[in-house]
């Protein structure tokens, strides 16, 4: 009896799924659209039989549990000179240099029919996946089903996990193989299933797009994805200059663009003699200032602006653009990076929040020292009397806990 009792006493143990019984519904009841996309019921049913969530993954919003948020990603919380190191593309660019050898043919193919140059995709490669040599950590499907049931952006992760199941039906990869980031980018040049379907290219003619094991088609594709959001042949990403002593750093937004030409009259010059012919100088161009004042400065071009919607972040297209120019010659950049640190990023989320309350800031609040934050703090600088360096430092947060 009193081994009887205590068995009424106990907890009652939970299936080991039941709680995620929801989650299989949600998944169950996206039947009908996988279908209407061409996935057989065959292929949706191998692949969700046993599918569980990783609520573990960053960017959820889980019921009772504050919002997990993206991870900081190194791009966006590290200073250039940690992000952009000296050691990491001096031996990518050797690598590339191996790369644009081996695979000259390709290379030669992707820029003669896309115009995108074969170093820019070999440094897309490269940053993205180590040239292949990183091994994606998560199940991509898993990632995209978690995403699309407690993820910041449901609609968008829905349409991702519908069209990696379109994707394993086809046979393309094994699951196995479909490995991802945590956002659900696969392959040896980081593609969305979405992306896939968009900018695949079948460069090598086997009859399929094969992002995961043909570097032809994975180089192929990434040129394309970069055609298709505007790439312009012939047209460098950006140019390395020396500003002027009196240089306005708050123009340093894609706003403020005007052909280089006017750039060079105003006092701007290219690096190590650089000359630009009248081609160049006709072409649109906006101050780059990673470092507010400090550290080098650069003319972009509108392709820079094309990586960057490759990877929305300032630091990844200085990255694969050097990397790319490391390729063919050995010179890092002319202005060495300033030792800067950047404040935490609560403290340049409450300098975005303070400078959006002042009417001088109208982006997103997330904490990054970005083109808009940097140039919204100059602004404050001037009309606060501090020195103009549009670069967040703990002397301005000062200055604006005070002026509150």
């Amino acid at each position: 009896m009193a081994a009887f009792a205590l068995l009424l006493c106990a907890p009652l143990q939970r299936p080991a799924h039941a709680a995620d019984a929801a989650f299989t519904q949600f998944i169950a009841s996206l039947w009908p659209e996988a279908r209407e996309a061409g996935v057989s019921r065959e292929t949706f049913d191998r692949e969700t039989r046993s599918l569980e969530p990783d609520y573990k993954l960053p960017d959820l919003i889980l019921p009772g549990r504050p919002k997990t948020g993206a991870p900081a990603q190194a791009e966006f919380v590290q200073v250039p000179a940690d992000y952009i190191k000296e050691a990491s593309i001096a031996r990518l660019a050797a690598e590339g240099q191996r790369l644009l050898q081996k695979y000259r043919p390709s290379l030669d193919a992707i820029e003669k029919r896309f115009g995108v140059p074969s170093t820019i995709v070999l440094a897309i490669w490269g940053r993205e996946t180590d040239y292949g040599r990183y091994s994606l950590p998560y199940d991509t499907l898993r990632v995209v089903a978690t995403q699309a049931y407690v993820g910041r952006r449901k609609d968008q992760y829905r349409t991702e996990f519908i069209l990696a199941l379109k994707i394993l039906g086809e046979g393309a990869v094994t699951r196995k193989e479909l490995r991802s980031s945590w956002a659900g980018a696969t392959g040896y040049t980081q593609f969305l299933p979405s992306e896939y379907y968009k900018h695949g290219v079948d460069l090598d003619g086997d009859g399929r797009v094969d992002i995961w094991h043909s570097v032809p088609d994975a180089l192929a594709s990434a040129a394309q994805q970069l055609v298709n959001k505007g790439w312009q042949p012939g047209v460098r990403w950006a140019y390395e200059v020396t500003p002027p002593a009196n240089v306005d750093c708050t123009m340093g937004v894609p706003e403020v663009t005007k052909p280089i030409s006017q750039w060079l009259r105003a006092g701007f010059v290219p690096v190590r003699g650089q000359k630009l012919n009248a081609t160049e100088q006709a072409q649109s161009a906006s101050l780059l200032q990673p470092e507010g004042i400090y550290g080098p400065a650069f003319l972009t071009t509108p392709n820079y602006f094309v990586i960057k919607e490759y990877n929305f972040s300032d630091l990844y297209v200085l990255f694969v653009g050097h990397l790319a120019d490391r390729m063919t010659s050995p010179q890092p950049f002319a202005t060495p990076w300033a030792a800067s640190k950047q404040l935490r990023s609560a403290d340049v989320e409450a300098m975005q929040q303070q400078l959006t309350r002042i009417g001088l800031y109208k982006d997103k609040l997330d904490g990054k020292a970005g083109m808009q934050t940097r140039a919204a703090l100059g602004a404050y600088q001037k009309q606060a009397g501090l020195k103009v360096d549009c670069w967040p430092s703990e002397a301005v947060l000062r200055a604006m806990n005070g002026a509150r």
